[in-house]
């Protein structure tokens, strides 16, 4: 077996691969997509950090190709797609900066309380303000944990150990749960308003995109100290700026920015009161070093044994059934998906039922890409095909998989009914010609959806002139309609509409399309 690391990786990591019996090594890095799509047909794995593009067209090229290692989380640079299509296993190493990066958000919450950055400089310019950096105790004090998965947790347990008060707001984890990491569950408005200092743990996505805003400012303590360590575009800069210089936030501390690295003209690199570093939450020599070797004897036990950990696009099946699974896997991820970006509440039950020509197969791996899917979206981790049900079950949500013999209108349709405090929302999917993924049916409604890229989908009225509204307000803001589906029960009753868009919406404009007339919600959606 023939291994290329295409990036640079810790000696560690190659000496694992390279004392593994059958296998050879070779380190080339600096490849330019050119070059490495000549050499990689005569490789059986690549492994790569964050510089190498693992692009469609270079795994086509990978005629031996069976597996891509990332030593990182992010597989952002790896086509996973197209790897998935060619049967290719990508893997990456998701907890090896859960500890560094809950470290780092310690340490910026120390250095806020005590203004150690702003007096490191103030010393070096040769001043002693002793009284202008008085800063304060964190013990007694009540830490706001947005969030409390992987490195949540972990801040929330080393915060405890500082002898401060956790809350958490996190509306994907059981009271149980919450019990045994010390910590007690609250609203968000609740914990805006009880906290000292709030540190943020939660992923990007529509929901929470500028979550942090003027408003939340309103809602907090006066005095209150932000950390983010989790995703730039959480917290909406300009407003934190304004929040500051309004004395209503007292500090700041970010290591991850909306752009990085931030504009010059970032109203937050003027302030003194704000602490800020270029993304170094899963930079140390330990995280780095733990995540190349632990990506090398992941590469080494596939290859040798045929053991897949951590992988994040191909659950352990055999491989003579991968190519009968793949399409209804890939339906499953995107219906979960989909799932997860309409919830509302805390998740109780997921029910995934499946009919027709499904029933034939072991249905486990797709039940595992549904779960996936879904709590991929809502959760501040990576979730993958081998932890996903252990991450369903530690959450307290209940998984039922069930075979159903009702009559259907497709040869095979799988669907997720997700039951949360507040309701319940389903979504059928189908497979058209056998590859085609399909979203059939939102709820009480049936429509013929194409569930990828960006969508809008909105539930409204039933009246003239909906489609027209919303058509013309994405033009007037340039963006362009690649397909529309509809559905509807009656004629003025409600409706939905799935809306294929070219590019993202902004919130800006989403709460334009919402206040449209006839509207009843609208949502922003990618797959």
């Amino acid at each position: 077996m023939k291994i290329l690391i295409s990036d640079s990786l810790s000696p560690k990591a190659v000496e694992v691969l390279k004392n593994t019996p059958g296998m050879a090594c070779d380190v080339i890095t600096g490849l330019k997509p050119d070059e490495l799509k000549a050499r990689i047909k005569d490789y059986h794995a690549l492994v790569v950090r964050s510089a190498t593009k693992v692009t469609a067209e270079i795994i086509d090229a990978a005629d031996n190709l069976k597996v891509i290692g990332r030593a990182g989380t992010g597989v952002d640079n790896i086509d996973t797609m197209a790897a998935t299509k060619r049967g290719v296993v990508v893997m990456n190493t998701p907890g090896g900066n859960t500890v560094t990066t809950a470290e780092h958000a310690i340490a910026m919450m120390m250095s806020l309380a005590r203004n150690i950055p702003q007096a490191t400089a103030s010393m070096k310019r040769g001043e002693w303000e002793k009284k202008k950096f008085e800063g304060t105790e964190v013990t007694g004090k009540i830490l706001g944990v947005l969030g409390v998965g992987n490195i949540g947790s972990v801040v929330a347990s080393r915060a405890l150990g500082l002898r401060m008060n956790v809350v958490a707001y996190d509306p994907y984890i059981s009271a149980e749960a919450a019990d045994h990491l010390g910590v007690t569950l609250v609203s968000m408005d609740e914990l805006f308003r009880k906290s000292d200092f709030i540190t943020i743990h939660i992923p990007l996505g529509n929901e929470t995109r500028n979550i942090i805003n003027s408003e939340a400012f309103g809602k907090m303590k006066k005095g209150v100290r932000i950390i983010n360590c989790a995703r730039g575009g959480i917290v909406n800069e300009s407003d934190l700026a304004a929040a500051i210089k309004a004395k209503i936030v007292s500090g700041a501390a970010l290591d991850v920015f909306e752009k990085e690295p931030p504009a010059p003209e970032n109203p937050l690199l003027g302030l003194d009161e704000v602490i800020l570093t270029p993304h170094l939450g899963a930079s140390t020599r330990e995280a780095q070093e733990n995540v190349a070797v632990a990506i090398a004897e992941q590469i080494s036990e596939y290859l040798v044994n045929g053991t897949i950990r951590n992988a994040v696009n191909v659950p352990s099946i055999p491989a003579e059934l991968l190519a009968s699974l793949g399409p209804y896997i890939s339906l499953g991820e995107k219906l979960g998906s989909f799932q997860g970006q309409l919830l509302d509440g805390r998740m109780e039950e997921i029910t995934v039922e499946y009919s027709g020509d499904a029933v034939n197969y072991d249905v486990a791996p797709i039940t595992i890409a549904c779960i996936k899917g879904l709590l991929d979206q809502v959760l501040d981790l990576y979730v993958n095909f081998v932890n996903a049900p252990l991450v369903a079950r530690e959450r307290g949500i209940k998984v039922v998989e069930t075979k159903s013999s009702r009559p259907t209108d497709f040869a095979s349709s799988v669907t997720i009914r997700v039951k949360t405090d507040r309701g319940e929302n389903v979504v059928e999917g189908a497979l058209f010609g056998k590859k085609e993924a399909r979203i059939v049916r939102i709820d009480r409604f049936f429509l013929d959806a194409i569930p990828e890229g960006h969508l809008l989908l909105l539930h409204n009225e039933d009246k003239p002139g909906v489609i027209g509204n919303v058509g013309t307000l994405l033009a007037d803001n340039r963006v362009n309609i690649a397909r529309l589906h509809l559905g509807r029960q009656t004629v003025g009753g409600e409706a939905v509409s799935v809306w294929n868009i070219d590019t993202a919406l902004s919130k800006g404009l989403l709460d334009k399309v919402s206040k449209l007339a006839h509207i009843i919600s609208a949502r922003a959606i990618d797959l």
